[in-house]
């Protein structure tokens, strides 16, 4: 078959989802030649988004997790494109790219259009602060390497500042307020409790870990891990007080400032960094992108599609039933007895890289990381 007569599958997103998706029609329909598969993402590299809140303590190497997207695009089979999406035609069947900036300034890759057949939206959700006053400026979120990276490097500079001014602490100073006590706001306290005591063991000697840094969880729910069931919030919650992490339950935030924050029943928390990890929401460009109607491909009962296909769920049955021909019917057949109740990690679908890291340092990274001085450029939060 020509190239130009492939199907076009076109991926916006590189997280887990994308990029599984990516990988496993690559293998099947792209090293056939059945399809034309193509993964849009804003960044040049991936990492498993569970992952940040390590990242952002310190206690794992953003660099080591880091899988290069155009490397596993050559392993797998398909195409990707780096930008970020920021329009959509549907009659004309395209994606809109916005143009690409290097680290000077200067235009990397020009807009440009990539035209598609299918279409998957896989562009995750973000931290939602619902509109509360200081948020967006004075507090953190955890969506991305760069914010988890910011954190980080905020964190090592303020214990730094702490240990060589020569008067006592700011009432805020070396006070980390976490809002939202689901998994990521739970376990960043965990880590950040273990790595505040390795990082002050490396010279830091006019810090002493327990009685200067302070930890508080606040949560506007009854319980932490509202998710789960009661007895392992429970348990949770205990194992955070034994941690000394002070954790506030049934307390909704109204207010962040520069140095805390104040919840609707008027308690005022003071804090040097404050991280958002409270609600989700979905990535607010995709409200300036008009027309993105999305539906199920197998949804209708009467078995019609719409025109032209613009779909959110990443299975790669789903869409090799949308290539036409014999071939593609075996791969839905030979997908559909590999199918699993349970999605992989993206680390379990990047078999290429794998093999080639496992000769290199184990995923803990040592505490000298703590003063490793980073020349990527760090958005805001």
């Amino acid at each position: 078959m020509h190239a130009s007569e492939l199907h076009r599958v076109v991926i916006v997103g590189g997280g887990a989802g994308g990029i599984e998706l990516a990988t496993r029609l690559g293998d099947t329909l792209g090293r056939r030649g059945r399809a034309r598969v193509t993964l849009i993402d804003h960044s040049r590299t991936h990492l498993w988004k569970p992952l940040l809140h390590e990242f952002a303590a310190g206690s794992m190497d953003l660099d080591y997790h880091a899988l290069d997207y155009l490397a596993q695009a050559r392993w797998h089979h398909f195409r990707f494109q780096l930008g970020e999406m920021d329009g959509l035609d549907r009659r004309r069947k395209v994606v809109q790219v916005a143009p690409t900036f290097d680290e000077d300034g200067r235009e990397l890759i020009p807009r440009r259009e990539i035209s598609y057949d299918t279409l998957v939206m896989a562009v995750g959700s973000l931290s939602n602060d619902f509109g509360t006053p200081g948020a967006r400026e004075h507090a953190i979120s955890l969506d991305t390497a760069a914010q988890a990276e910011r954190f980080h490097t905020l964190l090592v500079n303020a214990c730094i500042r702490a240990n060589s001014q020569p008067g006592p602490l700011a009432p805020e100073q070396l006070k980390v307020a976490i809002i939202g006590a689901g998994a990521t706001g739970v376990e960043l306290a965990a880590e950040l409790h273990k790595t505040t005591r390795e990082l002050v063991a490396y010279g830091l000697d006019k810090i002493n870990p327990e009685k200067d840094v302070h930890l508080t969880i606040i949560e506007a729910a009854p319980r932490i891990l509202p998710a789960v069931p009661e007895r392992v919030s429970k348990a949770a919650a205990e194992l955070l007080r034994g941690l000394n992490v002070r954790v506030l339950t049934g307390e909704r935030v109204t207010e962040v400032r520069r140095d805390g924050v104040t919840t609707a029943g008027g308690t005022r928390i003071p804090a040097e960094l404050t991280v958002w990890a409270a609600g989700i929401k979905a990535p607010d460009f995709l409200k300036d992108i008009g027309g993105l109607e999305t539906n199920r491909l197998n949804s209708s009962s009467s078995g019609r599609r719409s025109t032209p296909r613009v779909t959110r769920i990443s299975s790669p049955l789903v869409i090799a039933r949308a290539v036409r021909g014999r071939r593609a019917s075996g791969t839905c057949r030979r997908l559909r007895r590999r199918r699993t109740s349970r999605p992989r990690t993206s680390r379990a679908c990047c078999r290429g890289g794998s093999r080639a890291r496992r000769s290199g340092p184990g995923p803990t990274a040592t505490s000298a990381r703590w003063f490793r001085s980073g020349s990527t450029p760090l958005s805001a939060a």
